[in-house]
């Protein structure tokens, strides 16, 4: 596959002494650019406050790769509004839900595009995928789609059966580790757990076992895409290097996304086949709605003439990009946070416990139908979603110039919602650093926080984001990692072991690359089964 026309031939860059009069010209003009930032006096106050910043580089400095903790500190020496860069891109901080609430509802129409990064916008066959792709109709008809059909409730509930048999085939695991007093790598099997969920709504197969190899591969060649497009790209940084590939990236973006494409189109062609087939059986495609994946109603769409939107297969491949790439570690990630809590806390799990002897009983497992009635559990929920928000970091760019806070704010410039610093705000939080559910259920937090939404109503809690580009996945999530976590607790004793915990204690301490939250080290348990739980599990599938 040709590359992309946003990059030019390594080939092709310019000699050494070349580059090296262009380095001195790029130094020596953001030395005039650091000059005039940190030394322009009060300049009628346009932008934001904003630390020293350095030639060449900007702010680099002063970020790392738990950038959610470092923006955290740049907000507590200079204020919760700051003016940044990156290089030479301006950028934003907002740490406050007032803040928040000011760009992300009262200026909304200004914050509605994400950032263009060459490598993304590269894998997503130029942004043809609808994470990154420009707010306008396309947009617009992908974000109803998925919330109508894709991720709507008739196909969240059809793929009931799905989700409930992964994890039974997961907590089979578990049992057959229990027995044997294994430990098993908690995060690494809930990322098989939800891969496999998410690739049978998608794509019919599911991740692993000796026949699905292809899913699989899918899996692994978005992980890779995944951890490609979000690598700093000096050339895309700084604009007079953009034709220069110094870091490589060309030709690793071409070989992974040349192999995603491949693997799709076999995919497609395959699910395309079948779909003839039953049509030649049927006669047409009525009733055959139960039989259907996300990808056949992606292909009905691609083969509709008469379609709304005409789709192209690259928008589809892009799409599946995206939910393989959102929709698996995320989940997971939220998950291997609610048990490390609840064995912290063997009290909240003694309650959640209770809880669900009253309103499930002990001769079945928990269910996602079950969740409405179980308000203990979706208080645990909500404080992992304030605690461990698995995006900690709404990042957009503004597509106008806007007044926030009475700022100006230049068009072009990229915006950092810090959403981990929101919820830890102590003028909306008792004890921020807690964990406890109880801040959601007792009499002194039950007027503020009791009916609490978590889907963007409020600005001191946003783990979905806000407005219209909020997460579309957040009705699937809050189905699948409550009923997940409740069912581990409730077939499962937890004894963290390793580097990860010890002594019945887990240790939290935070890692990720800046725009996902995981935990630093695996948490490795052996799970000591339940009494009844080898009755409940009997009759699943492994």
């Amino acid at each position: 596959m040709p590359p992309s026309d946003i990059f030019q031939s390594y080939s092709d860059s310019p000699p050494p002494l070349l580059l090296h009069l262009l380095l001195l010209i790029i130094i020596a003009v953001s030395s005039v650019i650091f000059l005039v930032t940190n030394f322009r006096g009060g300049g009628g106050g346009k932008l934001p406050p904003s630390p020293r910043s350095l030639p060449l580089i900007g702010h680099m400095h002063h970020l790392g790769p738990t950038l959610h903790r470092h923006l955290h500190t740049l907000s507590a020496q200079h204020g919760p509004l700051v003016h940044f860069r990156i290089g030479p891109k301006p950028c934003l901080l907002a740490s406050t839900p007032d803040l928040a609430h000011e760009i992300l509802k009262t200026n909304e129409p200004a914050f509605l595009n994400r950032p263009k990064v060459a490598n993304l916008h590269y894998l997503t066959y130029g942004s043809a995928d609808f994470a990154t792709a420009q707010y306008g109709p396309y947009w617009k008809f992908m974000k109803h789609l998925l919330m109508n059909r894709l991720l709507g409730p008739q196909t969240l509930d059809r793929f009931v059966p799905v989700r409930r048999d992964e994890t039974n085939r997961f907590l089979n695991r578990a049992l057959s580790r229990a027995r044997a007093g294994e430990a098993m790598d908690v995060g690494a099997e809930l990322t098989r757990l939800t891969n496999n969920a998410i690739s049978r709504m998608m794509l019919r197969t599911r991740c692993s076992g000796d026949d699905e190899e292809e899913a699989d591969e899918v899996r692994r060649l978005v992980r890779e895409m995944t951890e490609l497009g979000r690598q700093f790209n000096v050339s895309d940084t700084f604009w007079v290097l953009k034709n220069w590939d110094l870091q490589g990236f060309e030709k690793r973006l071409v070989d992974v996304r040349g192999r995603y494409d491949v693997l799709m189109e076999r995919i497609m062609k395959e699910h395309e086949d079948l779909r003839r087939e039953r049509k030649m059986k049927d006669g047409d495609d009525c009733g055959l709605e139960d039989c259907k994946d996300v990808l056949d109603i992606l292909l009905d769409i691609y083969e509709d003439e008469e379609a709304e939107m005409k789709l192209t297969r690259e928008n589809i491949k892009a799409f599946i990009m995206n939910i393989f790439g959102a929709g698996t570690d995320t989940s997971s990630i939220l998950i291997e946070w609610g048990l490390s809590e609840l064995i912290n806390h063997p009290d909240v799990t003694s309650k959640v416990r209770q809880e669900m002897e009253l309103v499930v009983g002990n001769d079945r497992l928990v269910q996602e139908s079950d969740i409405p009635n179980l308000p203990y559990l979706q208080a645990i929920l909500k404080e992992l979603l304030r605690l461990h928000p698995t995006g900690p970091l709404i990042v957009r760019e503004s597509s106008q110039e806007c007044t926030i806070a009475g700022y100006k704010i230049p068009a072009k410039t990229r915006l950092f919602v810090n959403i981990w610093s929101l919820g830890r705000d102590p003028s909306h939080w008792k004890d921020p650093e807690e964990f406890s559910p109880e801040r959601f259920m007792g009499t002194e937090w039950k007027k503020k926080n009791n009916m609490l939404d978590v889907r963007g109503q409020h600005f001191h809690l946003l783990p979905f984001g806000s407005g219209r580009r909020s997460c579309p996945g957040a009705s699937l999530a809050l189905r699948f990692v409550p009923t997940t976590l409740a069912a581990m607790i409730q077939c499962f004793d937890w004894t963290a072991v390793g580097d990860g915990g010890g002594g019945g204690e887990v240790d939290m301490e935070e890692g990720g690359a800046g725009l996902t939250l995981s935990r630093a080290r695996p948490l490795v348990c052996v799970p000591i089964a339940r009494r009844g739980a080898g009755d409940l599990l009997s009759t699943t599938t492994m």
